[in-house]
């Protein structure tokens, strides 16, 4: 490593460790699960957070985007919720005499979908664009949404009453899904005593928009071996060919992988990858990527049939020496 990229790379790591330590203030003993999310933003990728209600899903979406000194929104997915709820309408101006496209709240840096799930399809295919493009087109006009575009969806996995599953597609487009989880013992006695809300104004601007955007780009020339993407492809490979899954993972869950072991390696302190990083991101890059044959494992317990599929795996593909 040149002297120039070591100094740059402490430097990043000591930023980073800051707003690890902020979101932490908020989400009591997750500094996995933080991490993780920030890796996610570092990516340029959209995170999903899956979980039962209480555990914290709202509060980590919105104590990463508020310690970053952008603009946030934040809508409730509802089944009575429109496209242009979303992405927003063309309307008539009666001063002008002209339509004037209105944005919606998809013109931000962060948005988080709060039950994304709850939604119609047709709500939820609004995002599709934005996530893949970052840009929507409404009566045949596109409008671009400026950097970062980050969307933050959670979901209750349990209860399936009145929800709308999110299809492959849609699934494809997040970079990372992550469990929350319960709290240990020592962090729910804080959370029980009461914690600092995120959603008040009191909350620390860690990091700038422009530093998020650098970061970013530092986390797209980490170095990554060779060897270390033949790993990675032997993993992808070996879901395409597993009898269990109907679906293995796609070029664009290869190239999330690619991009998040970029930025968790950026994170760790490092500009250059290695194979752990890999095996610690595979769960999350992939878990929500697969799709499991009926025949092996129930709907219900179809995503625990996928993380344990690709455990499998990671046992079975030779590690790069």
């Amino acid at each position: 490593m040149h002297e120039r990229q070591f100094v740059e790379a402490s430097v990043s790591t000591a930023r980073l460790g800051e707003l690890e330590a902020a979101i932490e203030q908020y989400v009591k003993g997750k500094s996995s699960l933080v991490r993780l999310s920030i890796v996610c933003l570092l990516a340029r990728g959209h995170l999903l957070l899956e979980d039962v209600p209480g555990v914290g899903k709202t509060t980590l979406a919105q104590s990463l985007a508020r310690s970053v000194g952008g603009s946030f929104h934040r809508l409730q997915f509802t089944a009575d919720m429109l496209p242009g709820d979303v992405i927003g309408v063309t309307i008539y101006s009666a001063q002008t005499g002209q339509f004037e496209f209105k944005p919606g709240p998809v013109f931000t840096n962060f948005l988080l979908a709060d039950e994304i799930n709850r939604t119609t399809p047709k709500t939820q295919s609004a995002l599709l664009e934005a996530m893949n493009e970052w840009q929507v087109t409404v009566d045949g006009r596109s409008h671009k949404l400026e950097p970062p575009f980050m969307v933050i969806a959670t979901q209750n996995p349990v209860e399936h009453h009145g929800t709308y599953p999110l299809p492959e597609s849609q699934l494809d487009r997040f970079l990372l899904r992550l469990h929350i989880g319960y709290p240990g013992a020592a962090s729910e006695r804080e959370i029980v005593r009461g914690l600092p809300s995120p959603e008040g104004q009191n909350q620390p601007v860690i990091m700038s928009v422009d530093e998020v955007l650098h970061l970013q780009a530092a986390a797209s020339a980490v170095r990554v071996d060779d060897a270390i993407v033949d790993y990675m492809l032997a993993i992808v490979e070996r879901t395409r060919q597993r009898e269990a899954l109907t679906l293995g993972v796609s070029p664009r869950g290869a190239q999330a992988l690619y991009r998040a072991t970029q930025a968790l390696a950026l994170v760790e302190g490092r500009d250059y990858a290695i194979p752990d990083d890999v095996k610690r991101l595979v769960l999350p890059a992939f878990s929500h990527r697969l799709v499991v044959n009926t025949r092996y494992a129930p709907v219900q317990r179809a995503s625990v049939a996928a993380s344990r599929i690709l455990e499998e795996i990671l046992t079975e593909v030779d590690v790069p020496l």
